[in-house]
C-alpha cells in the first residue's frame, strides 16, 4: 500500500497545472488524473442528488414536482455558469395515481389477505368498489392465448420472472418486461377484466415496482397493476394447489389533459467549433415511487456535473459540450423527440450523445451506438477510459431519451455502470438517495466528463457509407 506521500507524488507527476492540459491524445492521461482529483476530492454530483430528491422527489410529468425539477435544474446551470442556458417548451402526457391502490386475496371462510400491488402507469381506474374476479395465471402471451374462452371475465396475472441467470440484468428486463407494457391490451383481446403483473425485479420482496404500460384502440380498457415479487410468489403457491380464491382490485388513477413542461439546456460553448455540440444529458422526470434516485436523477446530476467538472480544470473544449436535462422518458418520450424537433437544431450539427439512465452505480464503461469506425476510434481511448474504470467499450444500445437523435444518424454513447442492483430499486418506493454510493455516483461524472471532451477535441471520423447518407 502507499503511503499518503508517496500517493501525492504519484498523482501530481500526472497532473499538469492548471490551464496547461493539451489538447493532444499524450495529454488525456493527464486529464483523466486532474478530473478524478478534483470530482472526487469534493463530489458535487451527491449534493445536487440530495436536493433534487429532497425538493422534487415525485416528478412525473406535468406533476408540480416536474415543475420544480425544471427549475431546480435551471438554477444550477445559471450558478455554475454555463453559457445559453435556457428552456425548450414541450407539452407532456399527465397521469395521476391517485391515493387508492389496494388489492386482497378474497378466499371463501376466511379474513381477506391483503396484497402490495401499485398501478401502472396510464392505467385506467376500477369501479369506486373495485373489480373482483378469479384469477389464471400465465407466463406468456401464447399461453394467455392457448386458454381461449377460459380466460374471459378473468384477472389475468402474468407471472414471469426476470431471468436470475443472466449476467446483464437490463437483458433479463428485456425478457420480461412486454408483460407490463401490452400485458393489458393482450388480456382485454381475452377477455380479461384487469392484469396483474409481477414486478419488474429479480428482488423477492414486499415492493411492487410501477412502469408504463399502454392501451391500443379498438381494444378494450382495462385496469393493470404491478404486484410485488412475494405476494406474487404466494399468488401462484395457492393457484397450484387449486384454492378457491378471488382477487379484488381497487384504483383510483387517471388521465388528465397534456401540460406544459421543458427540456432544460446548458452549454460550455465551443471555441472553434461552437455549431458542433457534444450532448451529455439525463431525464429528469421520474414515476412518483420513490424520488427517482437512481432512475433518473442519477443521470441528470451526472451530466451537469460532467461539465462543471470541465469548467473547474479551466479546459475550453473545441466543440460545444451541453447538458441536456430531458423531460418525459418515463411515459412518453415528449424531452427526446422535442429537442430534435426543436427549431434551434436547424443551426446545430450534433457530433455525439451522451446519456445516463442505467443507475448512479460505479462506471465500467460505454454501450455505443455507432457504426464499426467510430466504434474503432472510440477504442482507441479505452487507456484514458480505464484510467477512471470505465474502459469497458461495447456496441450496443445508447439510451431511451437520445434514441430519436441517434435514429438521425447522431453517435450515441449510453454510460454502463454495474447494474446487478439496479432493478432492486427501479420504478420502486426503494430508489431513493441513500441507495445511491456518493463516490461511485461521481466515478459516472467523471467518466462522462473525460469522453465528451475527448470527442469535442477529436471528432468522430463515421465510416464512407455512413457519411454518404
Amino acid at each position: 500500500m502507499k503511503t499518503p506521500l508517496l500517493s501525492s507524488l504519484v498523482l501530481a507527476a500526472f497532473l499538469p497545472a492548471a490551464g496547461q492540459v493539451t489538447d493532444s491524445a499524450s495529454g488525456y492521461g493527464a486529464l483523466a488524473a486532474r478530473l478524478l482529483h478534483t470530482g472526487l476530492g469534493r463530489p458535487g454530483a451527491y449534493l445536487m442528488l440530495e436536493q433534487l430528491t429532497s425538493r422534487a422527489a415525485h416528478r412525473l410529468s406535468g406533476s408540480a414536482g416536474a415543475d420544480t425539477a425544471v427549475e431546480v435544474a435551471k438554477a444550477w446551470m445559471e450558478e455554475r455558469g454555463f453559457s445559453n442556458v435556457h428552456l425548450e417548451h414541450i407539452m407532456v402526457p399527465r397521469w395521476e395515481r391517485g391515493r387508492t391502490e389496494r388489492a386482497f386475496l378474497e378466499i371463501p371462510g376466511k379474513a381477506n389477505i391483503p396484497v402490495a400491488v401499485c398501478a401502472l402507469g396510464g392505467s385506467i381506474a376500477t369501479p369506486a368498489g373495485g373489480i373482483s374476479a378469479g384469477v389464471v395465471e400465465v407466463r406468456s402471451f401464447e399461453e394467455l392465448e392457448r386458454l381461449g374462452r377460459a380466460a374471459s371475465g378473468k384477472i389475468i396475472f402474468f407471472n414471469r420472472p426476470m431471468d436470475p441467470s443472466m449476467l446483464n440484468t437490463f437483458e433479463a428486463y428485456g425478457g420480461a418486461v412486454d408483460q407490463r407494457s401490452r400485458g393489458a391490451i393482450q388480456a382485454a383481446k381475452s377477455g380479461g377484466v384487469a392484469v396483474l403483473v409481477r414486478s419488474m425485479t429479480l428482488a423477492i420482496d414486499g415492493v411492487p415496482h410501477t412502469g408504463g404500460m399502454a392501451y391500443q384502440d379498438g381494444v378494450k380498457k382495462i385496469p393493470s397493476a404491478a404486484i410485488s415479487t412475494r405476494d406474487a410468489e404466494e399468488l401462484s403457491a395457492l393457484l397450484r394447489k387449486g384454492t378457491n380464491l378471488r382477487v379484488r382490485l381497487m384504483l383510483s388513477c387517471r388521465t388528465l389533459p397534456d401540460a406544459p413542461s421543458a427540456n432544460v439546456v446548458g452549454e460550455i460553448a465551443g471555441t472553434e467549433k461552437p455549431g458542433e455540440v457534444v450532448v451529455v444529458g439525463g431525464h429528469l422526470d421520474a414515476w412518483d415511487k420513490g424520488s427517482g434516485a437512481h432512475d433518473d436523477g442519477a443521470g441528470c446530476v451526472q451530466a451537469i456535473e460532467a461539465l462543471d467538472l470541465l469548467r473547474k480544470t479551466g479546459l475550453k473544449p473545441k466543440r460545444t459540450i451541453r447538458a441536456v436535462m430531458f423531460m418525459n422518458e418515463e411515459n412518453g418520450l415528449r424531452g427526446g423527440r422535442g429537442y430534435v424537433a426543436d427549431p434551434l437544431r436547424r443551426s446545430e450539427k450534433h457530433t455525439a450523445v451522451i446519456e445516463s439512465d442505467a443507475g448512479g452505480f460505479a462506471p465500467r464503461g460505454f454501450f455505443i451506438d455507432a457504426d464499426s469506425a467510430i466504434r474503432a476510434q472510440v477504442m482507441g481511448w479505452k487507456p484514458f477510459m480505464e484510467t477512471v474504470n470505465a474502459g469497458r467499450l461495447l456496441a450496443g444500445r445508447s439510451g431511451v431519451d437520445i434514441s430519436p437523435m441517434v435514429a438521425t444518424g447522431v453517435p450515441g454513447f449510453g454510460l454502463d455502470p454495474e447494474n446487478h442492483r439496479y432493478f432492486d430499486y427501479h420504478h420502486s418506493d426503494k430508489d431513493t438517495p441513500e441507495r445511491v454510493n456518493p463516490r461511485e455516483l461521481e466515478m459516472g461524472a467523471i467518466a462522462e466528463a473525460l469522453l465528451a471532451y475527448i470527442i469535442a477535441q477529436e471528432g468522430l471520423q463515421a465510416d464512407t457509407l455512413t457519411r454518404s447518407r
